[in-house]
């Protein structure tokens, strides 16, 4: 049985899904195709696929339409194929959920290096869940580490993506501390982002519409101007 990860490239351009798919093939991934929506569902519908490769620019729905309908259902790593001068829609990208992006053009050992780098950060979560359940709480929410889930006063629960769950992650771990963008990629992201990637500060907002009462006005997770952030309410294990 094969247990290589199993990667679905989504592009309407068969030259770069064939180039990825071969690129994927020579790491020792499995790789299947698909050219839209409809074919990608397709595809996961009948196949356990590891991660998503999305294109942004698809033909009929787009890849951000794809992105947000994926993880409405779904906590499948997604990286974003996006144009390389298209920062508005990267950033857009991650706040729908998508895990990362790859800017067009790009080289195969970047992609690559990009998505082992995601799914390592999803077997670790993967095994500190399995090694033993932990429960956060602060403010008026429990943090379910098992379910991945944000659980309100009143019971309602919260999925999150894999970005906001390894920020959330970092933060409760390190309750009252500035954590510098550095220090919350490290943390959250395995230091997989360049050292101006501002894909945290992304997050952080996404991550705020979820907890704070007033996300334009933080009271949980606070920005140090010039420092970073900090999560500022108390923290217990339950």
């Amino acid at each position: 049985m094969n247990d290589a990860p199993h990667i679905l490239i989504v592009d309407d351009h068969r030259e770069i899904r064939d180039l990825v798919a071969r690129a994927l093939s020579k790491e020792g991934f499995r790789a299947s195709e698909a050219a839209d929506g409809h074919a990608m569902r397709k595809v996961l519908a009948e196949t356990r696929i590891d991660l998503v490769l999305l294109d942004l620019m698809l033909p009929g729905e787009d890849g951000l339409s794809l992105c947000r309908a994926l993880r409405a259902q779904s906590d499948i790593p997604i990286i974003m194929l996006t144009a390389k001068g298209d920062e508005i829609d990267r950033v857009i990208g991650l706040e729908v959920g998508a895990d990362d992006y790859v800017p067009k053009p790009f080289g195969s050992r970047e992609l690559i290096a990009r998505i082992r780098a995601v799914l390592r950060r999803n077997v670790k979560r993967d095994r500190l869940v399995g090694d033993k359940r932990r429960t956060y709480v602060f403010d008026r929410w429990t943090f379910d580490v098992d379910r991945r889930e944000l659980i309100s006063a009143d019971g309602v629960a919260t999925p999150l993506s894999t970005g906001e769950f390894d920020l959330l992650l970092a933060l409760v771990e390190h309750p009252g501390r500035t954590l510098s963008r550095d220090q919350l990629l490290d943390l959250a992201r395995g230091r997989t982002a360049s050292v101006f990637d501002r894909s945290i500060d992304t997050q952080v907002s996404r991550l705020r519409k979820k907890v704070e009462t007033d996300p334009a006005n933080p009271e949980i997770i606070k920005t140090v101007w010039g420092g970073g952030y900090l999560f500022a309410p108390e923290v217990r294990r339950a």
